[in-house]
């Protein structure tokens, strides 16, 4: 007889429940959390699936790390302090090999974000995992999309296109030297939530903040729109890892495919922001443009990209 769902919880995911903020965690009806005085709760969730969000093949613990880490990123891109997060996994059968192993993917991730799991739900079909994450955020602050001004510098942390070119060495459309290839994999399969450069975006006086989840165009196009604004982006400016750059060299990549990886690829999870001019950048951050009157984004095009080339979920 299989274990029931009860059984299921308890084995695998009732240690992670933890936490400073949390009054009551897995094994009733609803969580409770604690809000400190002048707070307010932020919100989010994602779901991903397997052979859209990820490949059919991945190791379990990547996928459970990568499912927090890819809702976390949420909590980075408005600055908030994480609070706790609910898992709902969908399951074609309950295999307790593959739960333990992504359980141990999730637990590294309640683990390094401080995001304990306090509540959840398992049912049987397609392998899918959607995550809830509740943040606290100041009662008069948040990083928004709508607040670039005319002036500001456009940043992002971390590089970009990374995932992308993993992606598609995955799929067999070309073949990275090993040690590159490694590290790219490593970004696509753990993509790493910026939740301390958020808080401190916050305190910076950040104009707005993204987390570049479906591409860097579409994402910096929410930013532009919300804020009425125009971006530009110097695409020659945009970071790109050692790995990626190595990579495309000796695999001979062309500049127009780095480009794509690096501007429409997504998956990235690193945050997009604006500084007022007078800010330094914090650190591992690169200025890639700037803010202008105007509507839309201007990035030169010249590798014939379109802003809606970004991941589409339809």
């Amino acid at each position: 007889m299989p274990p029931s769902e009860f059984t299921l919880i308890y084995r695998y995911f009732s240690a992670l429940g933890r936490g400073a903020a949390v009054d009551l965690s897995v094994g009733d009806d609803c969580a409770i959390l604690r809000l400190a005085p002048g707070e307010r709760l932020a919100a989010s969730v994602d779901t991903v699936v397997e052979g859209v969000h990820f490949p059919a093949d991945s190791f379990p613990e990547d996928i459970g790390y990568r499912a927090v880490a890819v809702a976390a990123s949420d909590l980075a891109a408005v600055g908030a302090r994480p609070l706790g997060m609910t898992l709902a996994l969908t399951l074609p059968e309950a295999d307790e090999f593959w739960l333990h192993s992504f359980s141990q993917g999730v637990a590294a991730a309640v683990s390094e974000y401080e995001l304990p799991l306090v509540g959840g739900d398992t049912t049987r079909g397609p392998l899918a995992v959607t995550v809830q994450v509740l943040g606290a955020l100041p009662a008069d602050r948040a990083l928004l999309r709508d607040g670039a001004q005319s002036g500001d510098a456009v940043y992002v942390s971390g590089t970009l296109g990374d995932a992308a070119a993993a992606l598609a060495f995955l799929n067999g459309t070309w073949q990275p030297p090993a040690a590159a290839g490694e590290y790219l994999l490593q970004r696509f399969h753990r993509p790493r939530a910026r939740i301390a450069l958020g808080r401190e975006l916050l305190e910076r006086g950040a104009t707005a903040a993204i987390d570049i989840s479906d591409g860097l165009l579409a994402d910096a196009g929410h930013i532009a729109r919300a804020s009425g604004v125009k971006i530009c982006i110097e695409p020659d400016r945009l970071p790109l890892s050692p790995a990626l750059r190595t990579g495309v060299t000796q695999a001979g990549v062309s500049r127009e495919q780095v480009l794509r990886w690096a501007l429409a690829g997504g998956d990235d999870y690193e945050l997009c922001f604006c500084l007022p001019p007078t800010q330094p950048a914090p650190a591992d951050c690169t200025c890639i443009g700037r803010v202008e009157d105007g509507s839309g984004l201007d990035w030169g095009n010249d590798a014939g990209i379109d802003i809606d080339a970004g991941y589409q979920h339809f």
